[in-house]
């Protein structure tokens, strides 16, 4: 499986009573789909993952396959305390029709697996059991990641930080995609695959305006689109996460809606705030 391109790591809708609102699932795939988006990752904490129950998050799975775009590359977050109920959700992604699976490390019992080996025996535990192959999500460890890249069902890491480092000395075949849209160029630069980023599911187009900028060796463009994404990108990923990232949405014409509680709607100033920061980008696809 070959991950290249700008992945966008999707939101899930939900009406004013917090629940599931499927019919805009719908609309907002075939608005994705619009665009030349490797693919999705569907169910990460951009998507609330944590906060959806067992059989809500395979719903959500369920009709994200059926309305994302044909050549798509679907990944299911599975990111779970344990690993027996990971493996079993990797199950239920495969049976849909995904292509991978990612996961960030447990964290509940932190103090227990401060160890690298303890955090690192989940992965190998979890890439042992699923039927697809297994992407670390974000910020394991570089030493650690180095060495279950050599597990051959761990097919790639999504990171944030010494990307070249790990580029360079992961085993042959391993697939680095940066999780950073405010460092998007300088990942791209070091090495990375591609991208799966929150950022693109408001503005996909100025995402994917700047990896094919780096394709084709456009660093003026790029360096350009770069600037002009970074500080949004703070805004909704770092700043005010899922419920500015919805906000950013509902302005660029798809749904983001409310958050789930415990998560809250954003004040009236950092809507202006997040209006502001986006207004280029009103009205790209």
């Amino acid at each position: 499986m070959k991950l290249s391109g700008i992945f966008a790591a999707i939101t899930t809708p939900f009406d004013h009573n917090g629940d599931i609102y499927r019919v805009k699932i719908e609309h907002n795939l075939s608005r994705w789909n619009a665009n030349s988006l490797a693919g999705y990752v569907v169910g990460s904490p951009a998507g609330e993952g944590v906060l959806l129950s067992h059989d809500e998050r395979i719903a959500v799975w369920e009709l994200s396959a059926k309305a994302a775009g044909e050549g798509r590359t679907l990944i299911a977050d599975v990111s779970v305390e344990g690993v027996s109920e990971a493996a079993e959700l990797a199950c239920h992604a495969a049976r849909l029709g995904y292509h991978a699976i990612s996961s960030r490390a447990p964290h509940h019992y932190a103090g227990l697996l401060s160890a690298d080996d303890s955090r690192s025996l989940f992965f190998r535990a979890l890439a042992d059991r699923s039927p697809l192959p297994v992407i670390i999500s974000h910020d394991h460890p570089l030493s650690s990641i180095i060495k279950l890249s050599q597990h051959p069902n761990i097919t790639g890491a999504i990171a944030t930080a010494q990307l070249g480092d790990l580029v360079a000395a992961a085993r042959p075949g391993f697939q680095v995609l940066t999780g950073s849209a405010p460092h998007l160029w300088d990942a791209l630069e070091a090495g990375a695959h591609g991208a799966v980023l929150s950022f693109a599911a408001a503005a996909p187009y100025a995402a994917i305006a700047t990896w094919e900028a780096f394709r084709t060796r456009e660093a003026e463009a790029g360096l350009d689109w770069q600037k002009r994404i970074s500080h949004p990108a703070v805004l909704i990923s770092e700043v005010f996460g899922p419920a500015g990232l919805k906000h950013a949405m509902d302005l660029n014409g798809y749904y983001g809606g409310p958050p789930r509680l415990p998560l809250v709607p954003l004040s009236t100033e950092a809507r202006a705030e997040i209006a502001q920061a986006f207004e280029g980008f009103s009205g790209k696809t």
